[in-house]
């Protein structure tokens, strides 16, 4: 995923100040409700508590104690001695009690940028797009460039790339650039290509495509590698706008349930921007960072993974890179031509070679490697980086490969083979399961999104949302993943319903085995003696709820290690 990073006038034309932002907030039905930490232990009892063991086998409680230090040090059934004169405590009432939700694929800058700018990503038409990209241009007059994401040209039945003749429409007098929902594509006006310098003698970039009309003039899209001739263009960002849309995302993020989150393409910027709130004592929820590039990866960590900072809320854990494009733009790498585009195959950004050396150069100082991969060759790609490299790094190595979304049935059992992770986020089968049958035919659909095949072969299963292409939502994840049907209930039955999960496999899949697939089992992911406090409470038992209510699961309060930092206005509590 690659969304905007700029916008250095942002702070300024929202007249904000940087640390004072609570208007602009994301509005969620509460603002966060921070409590500080107490002298002494922790009680907080009167729950319906559910959690997984390191098997994935149910584990209910009653109760929990944790220290001052925000770790758990007692997990309590119903008929166990309380504490005789806890420091605090807290009646809940009979709530549902959960771990801790993790994104095990995200992008929290973006996601908080995204917050700030534009979104088009309810749109269903062009028109309506159109519409409120000038009404949006309207309302900021002032600003130089007009920024924003989430357009679908699917969802408008366009059945081709917007163009930027049809931008113009909307605005002409000043550059807009917008981001593809998938965040492989852009879409630009006139004044935006000229200013990238983008013309009909521009030549695609490797593993970058610029969308042409008859005579080789740009369109008006560009598709992965292609986007940075436009985005480089873009007012870089100044600190202060990275640590508001941070203090954004994560407001956004620990509402939604999230407690931590795998943040998929760390740049320098956003580990300052991290390191900044640590500092501050605004780090709230634990961040696994991994690195946008060999090259970012040494600036950051230097010789090796960083240590855990900030009481275990940040981590410089590895490596992302991208190896292919996404399905949307036909940027996904196929074994075989895409059957609405016969003359294409998708778009690589390595060959193997180079992918195993760059695997390699991360390996080598233990490093963790995160590789996107959605198309079937990208994933055989990946899987053979990972046969051979194998044999030269022992250990507890945990590949992870991102996305995984078409993937040659054959290959499936290669990712059990050394016990690589499947970091798969299950919204994309139902925003892409139509999409995903024209772009490969009913021949092809059998690799498609199977978290059933990669646990059956031995696969470690790890969720996310990839937000903002997905909203941040863990309990419509885990709703698609045990239906295999949209939000809306559709398909009936589920599409390739042989693929659903269990209950218990979908909520391991956001929480234990999400925090495996970020070396950080030992601190979090689980309600147990001497992990981290870091729980939700909840209005229903997602094992028990009806498939059609569970992806409307509310979260009544986040806690993170042992301080409160969300609560719904109408979640009450007893202290005393």
């Amino acid at each position: 995923m690659r969304v905007l990073r700029h916008w250095g006038w942002l702070t300024l034309l929202l007249a904000v100040p940087p640390m004072q932002a609570d208007a602009r907030r994301p509005r969620t039905d509460a603002e966060p409700a921070v409590v500080a930490p107490p002298s002494g232990d922790t009680l907080v009892d009167n729950v319906n508590g559910i959690t997984l063991d390191e098997h994935g086998q149910v584990q209910h409680f009653t109760g929990i104690v944790f220290d001052r230090d925000g770790r758990i040090t007692q997990v309590l059934g119903r008929d166990d001695k309380r504490p005789r004169q806890p420091g605090f405590a807290v009646d809940e009432k009979g709530k549902i009690m959960l771990p801790g939700m993790i994104d095990a694929h995200g992008h929290v800058m973006d996601i908080g940028f995204g917050e700030l700018t534009l979104d088009l990503s309810g749109t269903k038409s062009l028109a309506e797009a159109q519409a409120k990209i000038a009404a949006y241009a309207a309302a900021h007059p002032d600003r130089p460039w007009i920024l924003g994401r989430g357009w679908n040209q699917e969802a408008w039945g366009l059945g081709r790339f917007p163009t930027a003749a049809e931008l113009d429409a909307a605005v002409a007098d000043k550059p807009v650039w917008l981001v593809r929902v998938d965040s492989h594509a852009g879409w630009a006006n006139s004044a935006a290509l000229k200013a990238g310098g983008v013309t009909a003698l521009t030549k695609d970039p490797p593993g970058g495509k610029i969308d042409r009309l008859v005579g080789g003039k740009p369109a008006g899209v560009l598709v992965d590698a292609a986007f940075k001739l436009v985005d480089v263009r873009v007012p870089a960002p100044r600190p202060e706008d990275r640590d508001l849309a941070f203090l954004q995302a994560q407001t956004l993020l620990v509402s939604r349930g999230f407690t931590a989150i795998a943040d998929m393409r760390t740049e320098m910027e956003d580990w300052q921007t991290y390191r900044r709130a640590g500092d501050a004592g605004r780090l709230q929820m634990r961040i696994m960072a991994y690195a946008d590039g060999v090259d970012t990866m040494t600036l950051i960590a230097g010789p090796g993974p960083t240590p855990w900072l900030y009481n275990d809320r940040l981590r410089c854990n590895g490596l992302k890179l991208f190896l292919d494009g996404a399905l949307g733009s036909r940027g996904a790498a196929l074994k075989a031509p895409y059957t609405d585009a016969p003359r294409t195959t998708g778009t690589l950004r390595y060959d193997q070679v180079q992918l195993s050396n760059l695997m390699s150069r991360a390996a080598i100082d233990n490093f963790q490697v995160a590789v996107h991969a959605i198309g079937d060759k990208a994933n055989a790609m990946v899987l053979d980086a990972i046969d051979e490299l194998s044999e030269t790094y022992k250990g507890d190595r945990r590949w992870r490969i991102e996305h995984a979304q078409i993937v040659d049935p054959a290959d499936i059992p290669r990712f059990g083979k050394h016990g690589v992770i499947a970091s798969m986020q299950p919204q994309h089968e139902a925003s892409d399961r139509t999409m995903a049958e024209a772009r490969l035919g009913p021949a092809r659909l059998a690799g498609a999104y199977a978290w059933n095949s990669m646990l059956s072969a031995g696969a470690r299963l790890a969720f996310g949302d990839d937000a903002p292409v997905e909203p941040p939502s863990p309990f419509l994840g885990l709703a698609i993943a045990v239906t295999r049907s949209g939000a809306d209930g559709q398909p009936f039955g589920g599409w390739q319903p042989q693929e659903r999960i269990t209950r218990e496999q979908a909520l391991a899949a956001f929480t234990t085995g999400a925090a495996y697939a970020g070396f950080a089992e030992t601190r979090i992911g689980r309600i147990a003696p001497g992990l981290r406090a870091d729980f939700l409470l909840v209005d229903q038992d997602p094992l028990l709820a009806a498939p059609g209510d569970l992806a409307k699961t509310r979260v009544l309060e986040t806690w993170i290690g042992g301080e409160q930092v969300y609560k719904a206005r109408d979640a009450t509590t007893e202290r005393h």
